[in-house]
């Protein structure tokens, strides 16, 4: 059965996915376009961090940063390869928002690539309900980003 909580990103098998993540961010994205954050970059307050389990083993992680005024971004999303196509990445985003939806938020917001190794992710956000949207906060777009959002 999966479960999903939170969790401190430097757990071992955690901060081995995180850096699948930014393996892989970095490698089909320019550094200077690349917004993944590090497992330091995770552990500030104003993030809350998750992880989703079956039986123990991780599946998938997900974050939220608060952005103040009602808002906050979804980061670091990333499914383990076996558990692609499954309703990992699905079930993650599914929780992060029922939390956001807990803490008061009004809306989420999320950057992702937009090219077509991003296309499975952005499938995802898509039906669930979010929406292209401008760029946000610090953001300057370009070819390699693509933005969404969530009213909740």
């Amino acid at each position: 059965m999966l479960v999903i909580e939170q969790e401190d990103p430097l757990t071992p098998d955690v901060k081995a996915l995180l850096q699948t993540h930014l393996d892989f961010c970095h490698e089909v994205t320019p550094l200077e376009h690349s917004f993944a954050l590090d497992v330091e970059k995770l552990r500030v307050p104003e993030i809350t961090f998750f992880a989703a389990r079956d039986d123990g083993l991780l599946l998938g992680v997900g974050a939220l940063k608060e952005l103040g005024a009602g808002e906050a971004e979804l980061k670091s999303m990333h499914t383990s390869k076996e558990s692609r196509g499954k309703g990992v990445g699905t079930a993650i985003v599914a929780h992060i928002l029922e939390f956001a939806r807990s803490q008061n938020l009004t809306r989420v917001n999320l950057e992702t690539g937009s090219h077509p190794p991003y296309e499975p992710a952005r499938r995802l956000y898509l039906g669930l309900g979010f929406q292209p949207s401008a760029p946000f906060g610090d953001y300057v777009p370009s070819e390699f980003n693509t933005f969404m959002s969530i009213t909740l």
